[in-house]
């Protein structure tokens, strides 16, 4: 008997923009998962994707895309 070993392909990485700053990230992250790989999570952001502004509500439905041009500001307070 004929025991494959399928491997599983690696992710296909994307380039995008984030702050100003070219970057490769995995296919199928959602926004979400962006803002907890950069440790932001339970933090107060701005995101803006395209020059549109992603509600906080959607970040969980934004798929990535190829060339998504990214802004994330962490809003601090103060005075």
């Amino acid at each position: 008997m004929y025991n494959a070993v399928i491997s599983k392909p690696n992710p296909i990485d994307m380039n995008i923009s984030l702050n100003g700053d070219a970057k490769d990230i995995e296919e199928g992250i959602y926004l979400n998962q962006l803002i907890e790989n950069m440790g932001l999570t339970g933090k107060r952001l701005a995101v803006e994707i395209n020059r549109e502004i992603i509600p906080k509500s959607q970040h969980a439905e934004y798929e990535i895309k190829q060339g998504d041009v990214i802004e994330i500001v962490h809003a601090i307070g103060g005075g």
